[in-house]
């Protein structure tokens, strides 16, 4: 009997613990992970962290097997950035002020792990 193939579940949630890894090691500290807003149709954001200067960074987790296709950064069209500030904005409601925030992008590919901070914006 051979090893099971790892489902997309599985490989995605070891892709967010080794970009969670690599953002605890730069001094980043977790306060939400796959925060969801309700109801279909909302957005979700893989991991919300505290930077050191309290900036609340948003982070979209991308992992792929190839660089084909434009790799992962390639991956994170228009409709999905707007789910993911959509989904920000819903996280920041929640908070009496609102910190400076920004989206950051984490790439896993190649089993290398980039970080892109200010990947894009919320405009």
């Amino acid at each position: 009997m051979g090893l099971a193939t790892p489902t997309t579940k599985q490989t995605g949630d070891a892709a967010e613990d080794r970009a969670l890894a690599h953002l605890q090691a730069q001094g980043l500290r977790l306060l939400e992970r796959n925060y969801r807003t309700p109801g279909r149709g909302g957005g979700e954001i893989d991991l919300v962290m505290h930077a050191p200067d309290g900036t609340l960074v948003f982070v979209e987790v991308r992992q792929r097997a190839t660089a084909a296709f434009g790799g992962a950064a390639a991956s994170i069209g228009s409709s999905k950035q707007r789910r993911i500030v959509l989904a920000a904005r819903h996280y920041l409601m929640r908070l009496r002020t609102p910190p400076p925030c920004r989206f950051d992008v984490v790439l896993v590919e190649y089993q290398r792990i980039e970080w892109l901070q200010g990947a894009f914006d919320a405009s």
